[in-house]
C-alpha cells in the first residue's frame, strides 16, 4: 500500500471509497473536503428544495464548516493547520463568491500562507458550493 491512511470520527464520513487523508513521507494528502456536518447530511447554510436542488446557500457558513472540517482531519493524522503547505479550491460560482471566499481564507491564512490554486467548477457530488484539497507536511 501507498502510505498510511486517516480516517477522522470529527469529520464528515466521505462520499466514496477513499480515505480522508493519506500520508506518504512526510506529506499528508487529503482527498476533497466539502462543508458538510460530520454524522449527518446537513450542509451548513444550504437550502434544498424537494427533488434536492440547491434553493439558497451561505458561502460565507460553507467556508468556515469547510475549515473546520479540514482542521479535525489534519489533527487527527498528526498534522497541524499551520503545516498546510498547497491549497486547491474548487468553487461552483467563481463570479458571485470568490471574494467571499477570499476574504474569510484570509482570516485562517493570515499566518501561514499556502500556496494556492482557486478553480470553478460546475458542480461537485454533494449539493455544496466549495471544496478544498490539502497537502500538508506531518
Amino acid at each position: 500500500m501507498n502510505g498510511k491512511k486517516f480516517n477522522s470520527s470529527r469529520a464528515p464520513q466521505a462520499v466514496g471509497l477513499y480515505p480522508h487523508a493519506r500520508q506518504v513521507g512526510d506529506l499528508l494528502f487529503l482527498s476533497g473536503v466539502g462543508p458538510r456536518i460530520p454524522d449527518s447530511k446537513e450542509i451548513p447554510g444550504v437550502t434544498l428544495d424537494d427533488n434536492g436542488v440547491i434553493i439558497d446557500y451561505d458561502i460565507a457558513k460553507q467556508c468556515h464548516s469547510v475549515f473546520t472540517n479540514i482542521r479535525y482531519i489534519l489533527e487527527d493524522a498528526g498534522s497541524s493547520w499551520g503545516k498546510i503547505v498547497d491549497v486547491q479550491v474548487f468553487l461552483t460560482n467563481m463570479k458571485e463568491d470568490f471574494s467571499t471566499y477570499n476574504r474569510i481564507y484570509a482570516e485562517y491564512f493570515k499566518e501561514n500562507q499556502p500556496c494556492r490554486t482557486t478553480i470553478e467548477i460546475k458542480s461537485l457530488p454533494t449539493p455544496i458550493a466549495i471544496e478544498l484539497k490539502i497537502i500538508a507536511t506531518i
